[in-house]
């Protein structure tokens, strides 16, 4: 009897990996395929039917498929989504000053309402009147809307009526604060349902373009996607909170690293094209930020794995330090698509302009560079400026040089807001290429790659003399780069973590003498207290030198370049709920959460409400989520001290986690 199959997604920024996984025999084939962001189903299918066409008759034997991704992280990272309006109810100007929020919102629209609840749930009047009068513009203008109302957590009858409206008035996509988190806070809680509605339309076309294609292939398993602390939610669950999928990939590849190395303590790092993720794993478990998730300048209410995003990766864009009078480089955060993959896509104008530009006697400013359009959907270039308009109207799918694209100096700004909103990708040198030139990959075009290093080589630094004297030079140094900020990013996440202030890896002297092994009469070095497993496609090349600059024993697993997709599919289910009881007057106690608002006279009452409440809504939670027979625990917190030798209740919290393994499909 052949045993059913689970098959694994993990689409990143440069790769979309695929695995076929069995719970008796472990993973039975993995394949890779690049993203392709214009048409993600390109991508996924390309990595399926790899891993199919390796197990006969397997569409059959499927069963379950799981996604996750690093398309929202890497979003948030380099700033980019779609343009989302914002409602505030009960807020003034003065709260976006808070938590970031201003900046998130940066030129989208914001609407303010009167209205909002107090923490016991009770309410300030509701005026929709503002909404109503510019509901009509606002549908023409953003491509989703996000909606927060103060202290929405106690009382969300505000923010449901906005919704409402919403829906009722345009097609818009909608996100109500008190669906995404519990917590008060209400600036942060805005932030995060902001960045949610922004991220709204990037899930939903990875998710539609995955099930579309499994559906014409004959796979009609459910389909999951794993969230940011490393369980399961149904896809149309991710549909609609694709804010929790943030931090899915690298909560996955801790999930993955954790069964394919059998360490049960170990420190995790995944380097990507994008990013590089550094997380720890204790007695088996990856740790959980409870603070909320950060990723990129943001802190949001998401309670994910607690990790540490770093904008390097195998396609961040190298950067010389032109102030500084040696050839100082550094690498990030943004992402580049690397020269070698654009010329691997588009041979013939990529190599020659880069012919064109290595032979010139004269070096432009904007040598080595190309834009092309990511060909996302129209919709998603709402709201552009005229002269965002008119530039991202002479950009095409095809790479075009910079020193053709731009006219004037003005335009780079116009080009750089461009790339933020995701409609533009910039190719240029990255360590992709490096390592091309070094030998150490050739997925891709090397001669690109070599004629990419020759340009850049040809930059002055602040002495006047060339960054490099050759290709080769050049490359080893972007090698070492690589090897010296990813092991300051480990150290960064393990100092974080560990609570200790003071110290910046990146400006330490007393790190800098360790890691360059500095002589001396005082020697100094570094320490981990457990080894260090490398993932992602490129960990092979680059974390033997890290390892080894780090002093610490290093694990690159045989399916390390798919982690993230078997981790996909070795998760589970976990939806947790929490329901708050409060006492507004004495001998009245408000019941809060769960979408409830509810006033009993009997304090315990009131309890058994809530623990009954949140326990109903858990193990709901957890099958909409697509949970076989969750099994819930509860867990309950009251802060309730004697006051004059009363009891005074302040506030309790009554916690119902369910859980359990995903729906398979029949036989």
């Amino acid at each position: 009897m052949t045993s059913p199959l689970f098959l694994g997604i993990d689409t990143g920024g440069t790769y979309t990996d695929a695995v076929l996984y069995s719970e008796t025999e472990g993973v039975l084939a993995s394949a890779k395929s690049l993203t392709t962001r214009h048409d993600l189903a390109i991508g996924v299918s390309g990595a399926v039917e790899a891993v199919l066409s390796e197990i006969g008759g397997a569409t059959a034997r499927i069963r379950l498929v799981s996604l996750s991704t690093t398309l929202a992280t890497n979003a948030l990272v380099e700033g980019q989504g779609g343009r989302a309006g914002l409602v505030m109810i009960g807020f003034g100007p003065e709260d976006l000053q808070r938590d970031g929020l201003a900046e998130a919102l940066g030129s989208d629209p914001v609407i303010y309402l009167q209205g909002g609840h107090n923490v016991h749930g009770t309410e300030t009047p509701l005026d929709l009147a503002p909404l109503e009068e510019q509901i009509d513009a606002l549908g023409k203008e953003v491509s989703a809307v996000a909606i927060a109302g103060y202290f929405a957590v106690r009382n969300p009858a505000h923010e449901i009526a906005v919704r409402d409206l919403v829906r009722q008035r345009t097609s818009l996509p909608v996100t109500c604060s008190h669906d995404l988190s519990s917590r008060l806070g209400g600036p942060r809680r805005a932030l995060t349902t902001l960045l949610n509605a922004r991220l709204i339309s990037m899930v939903a076309r990875l998710i539609e373009a995955t099930s579309g294609y499994l559906s014409n292939r004959g796979i009609h398993a459910p389909m999951m996607v794993v969230r940011g602390d490393g369980a399961l939610i149904s896809a149309s669950e991710a549909l609609m909170r694709p804010i929790e999928t943030i931090l899915s990939g690298p909560a996955a590849s801790l999930v993955g690293a954790r069964h394919l190395t059998g360490l049960e303590n170990a420190i995790v790092s995944d380097i990507g094209g994008t990013t590089t993720d550094v997380a720890v794993l204790d007695g088996g478990l990856p740790r959980l930020d409870t603070e909320g998730a950060t990723v990129g300048r943001y802190r949001t209410m998401v309670e994910a794995v607690a990790m540490h995003t770093f904008g390097l990766g195998g396609d961040s864009e190298l950067r010389l330090d032109e102030g500084s009078y040696a050839a100082g480089l550094t690498l990030g955060p943004r992402r580049l698509m690397p020269l070698s993959l654009a010329a691997h896509l588009w041979p013939k104008p990529v190599l020659a302009g880069l012919e064109r530009q290595a032979q010139s006697t004269y070096q432009g400013r904007y040598d080595g560079r190309f834009a092309l359009r990511t060909g996302l959907p129209d919709s998603l270039a709402a709201g552009l400026t005229s002269q965002e308009t008119a530039l991202y109207s002479r950009i095409t799918l095809e790479p075009q040089l910079l020193d053709v694209v731009l006219t004037g100096t003005s335009q780079r700004a116009t080009l750089d807001r461009l790339v933020g909103r995701g409609l533009v990708l910039i190719a240029g040198f990255t360590p992709s290429d490096a390592m091309h030139v070094l030998g150490r990959q050739d997925q891709w075009n090397t001669e690109a790659a070599q004629l990419g290093a020759e340009i850049f080589a040809r930059r002055k630094a602040g002495s006047g003399q060339n960054v490099a004297g050759s290709p080769a030079e050049l490359a080893h140094m972007v090698s070492a780069r690589m090897t010296r900020q990813s092991a300051e990013a480990v150290l960064t996440a393990l100092i974080a973590d560990q609570g200790i202030t003071g110290i910046d890896a990146a400006k330490s002297n007393f790190i800098d003498r360790a890691l360059s092994r500095a002589p001396g009469f005082v020697q100094f070095g570094v320490k981990l207290d457990r080894p260090l497993v490398a993932l992602g496609a490129s960990a092979p090349v680059h974390y033997p030198a890290i390892a080894n600059m780090l002093d610490v024993e290093s694990f690159v697993p045989v399916h390390a370049g798919v982690a993230n997709a078997v981790g996909a599919v070795v998760g589970q289910v976990r939806e947790t709920v929490t329901v708050f009881v409060t006492e507004p007057d004495e001998g009245r106690y408000a019941v809060n959460g769960a979408g409830q608002h509810q006033l009993f006279k009997d304090r315990g009452e009131a309890f058994a409400r809530a623990r009954e409440l949140a326990g109903i809504e858990a193990r709901l939670a957890a099958i909409r989520s697509g949970a076989d027979h969750p099994v819930v625990e509860h867990s309950e917190q009251i802060d309730m001290p004697l006051i004059e030798g009363l009891e005074k209740l302040i506030e309790a919290r009554f916690i119902a986690a369910a859980s359990g393994r995903p729906r398979i499909t029949a036989r």
